[in-house]
């Protein structure tokens, strides 16, 4: 009995071993590309709502891409920004303050 599993050993680690090293010349999975950005957000003009809508980020193994992810919320937190000073400026002329005091460097 000894013998018997002895030897049932060697040949399933032999069986897993020519398994893990490929036993051959062919490639059992071909390596993939990662997963790229497509279509960014668009940089000659500013994002708008279906550009948001369109955007589909790229899955990677343990959910999205973390470089495209930053990217993605830099530049639209950049976006609000600006928009957020234009709109307060706009307000500010519309109340009769003319441009806010922050930006004439007071």
């Amino acid at each position: 009995m000894f013998w018997f599993l002895l030897i049932t050993m060697v040949v399933v680690v032999a069986a897993v071993t020519l398994a893990v090293v490929g036993g051959g010349d062919s490639e059992v999975l071909p390596e993939v590309a990662p997963e790229q950005l497509i279509d960014p957000l668009p940089a000659t003009r500013p994002v708008g709502q279906a550009d948001i809508e369109a955007l589909r980020l790229p899955v990677a193994a343990r959910g999205y891409r973390m470089a495209d992810v930053d990217d993605v919320l830099d530049r639209l937190g950049a976006e609000l920004a600006e928009r957020d000073a234009r709109i307060a400026d706009l307000e500010a002329a519309l109340a009769g303050g003319g441009p806010r005091a922050e930006e004439d460097g007071a």
